[in-house]
């Protein structure tokens, strides 16, 4: 047990779930002795005790699909940590985002949880487009064409939630939503913002 109550198993190792900081996606469990613990903090790349070769293991050291520590929490029995961190590329050998990819009954599953995922990663797009644009590509004209092109499709958008709202049209009305939030997500990108901004903003509405 170190000085900061965090408690090493009778093998020294504490497991440690690797949670996407920005989506919130559960990307993969592994395993750090106090010497791994050690070298994420002072490194910034996540790094764990390899059981099976019973060495230090930095993750994506050979795939380059590191992990960029945000922050690390310990749980309240100070068992567990929880590692929050920014992903470069897909977290499982496999070559999925999770390494939690698989049912109970062994069947893989498309569905990414929490499914709000798809926000961050349609959000890493537009980030995408913005820092290369692509020809041909519309949020890359959405984004040339700034504010007043953003603004009016926005304007627009909204006008349609409403319209199949009044209509009683729950189809209708997701697929309009998610029109709505594509093109303020292409909004907040030309405006140099991310979705965390509303996110802390809400947060602090809320007093959460």
């Amino acid at each position: 047990m170190t000085g900061n109550g965090i408690k090493f198993d009778a093998s020294g190792l504490i497991p440690a779930i690797v949670q996407h900081a920005r989506s919130g996606e559960v990307l993969m469990l592994g395993y750090m002795n106090e010497e791994a613990l050690q070298q994420t903090l002072v490194s910034g790349m996540v790094t764990f005790w390899s059981r099976s070769r019973q060495a230090l293991w930095r993750k994506g050291e050979t795939s380059g699909n590191v992990l960029r520590l945000i922050e690390i929490r310990q749980d309240c029995d100070g068992d567990a940590l929880l590692v929050l961190a920014e992903p470069a590329g897909p977290t499982c050998h496999t070559g999925r985002v999770s390494c939690f990819h698989r049912t109970l009954d062994g069947d893989v599953t498309p569905v990414r949880m929490p499914q709000s995922v798809i926000l961050t990663d349609l959000a890493n797009v537009i980030a995408q487009r913005a820092s290369a644009p692509k020809e041909g590509s519309y949020t890359t004209k959405m984004l040339a064409g700034g504010v007043d092109r953003i603004g009016k499709k926005i304007g627009e958008e909204a006008a349609e939630v409403i319209i199949a709202a009044k209509n009683g049209a729950p189809d209708e009305v997701a697929w309009e939503i998610a029109d709505l939030m594509y093109h303020t997500l292409v909004l907040l990108q030309q405006q140099g913002m991310t979705i965390e901004a509303v996110w802390h903003e809400l947060r602090r509405r809320h007093g959460g």
